[in-house]
């Protein structure tokens, strides 16, 4: 592993460590346990480590948030079961942390209902399978038991339900930014 910059070190020294605390009680409004909130913080640092430049960063402070923001989102898609309370946290967090306006907070609460539209526009065993899997955390072995299914159609129907979401998800996000509603700030993180 390579040794970052002298430029980059006095960066994160100046500009970023002092944000830490902020950044902490984020998470931690946010439900985040303390061990968690650590090894977040931790990649964080890896992650400006790692960096060639920060030439692109104009705000460190929001930069350093959202960057923890990126590996919380991840490590929430890597978790094999995400609670609902959860993405509502999160969700909460993303709008309190990032100071959105009203418009932003609104646009959120409208995913939120899209959601829930989508989930009641299922078909009722993909609803309930979906449910069952994400929402009570039930192994694939126990809905399939339960409903009297293959796991395979437990797995194809939770599939089936998160592209349907992420599907309308994407879609709305791209409508917003054709009609220059809400478009995103753009960070872009190394790897």
């Amino acid at each position: 592993m390579r040794t970052a910059s002298s430029e980059i070190i006095r960066w994160v020294a100046r500009h970023v460590v002092p944000q830490e605390p902020q950044v902490r009680g984020a998470l931690r409004r946010a439900g985040v346990a303390e061990a968690d909130i650590d090894d977040l913080i931790q990649e964080a640092y890896c992650r400006f480590a790692a960096m060639d430049s920060i030439a692109h960063v104009d705000r460190p402070g929001a930069y350093f948030m959202q960057v923890v923001k990126n590996l919380w989102r991840d490590q929430l898609r890597r978790a094999r079961v995400v609670r609902f309370e959860e993405i509502t946290e999160i969700a909460q967090w993303l709008v309190e942390a990032e100071e959105l306006g009203v418009e932003a907070a609104v646009a959120a609460r409208e995913q939120v209902r899209m959601v829930e539209r989508l989930l009641a526009d299922l078909p009722e065993r993909c609803r309930t399978i979906f449910t069952l899997k994400r929402v009570e955390g039930l192994p694939q072995r126990e809905i399939a038991r339960r409903l009297g299914v293959s796991e395979s159609i437990v797995e194809n129907d939770v599939q089936k339900a998160l592209r349907r979401i992420q599907h309308a998800v994407r879609t709305e996000r791209f409508e917003k930014e054709d009609q220059g509603v809400g478009e995103p700030r753009r960070h872009r993180i190394p790897a």
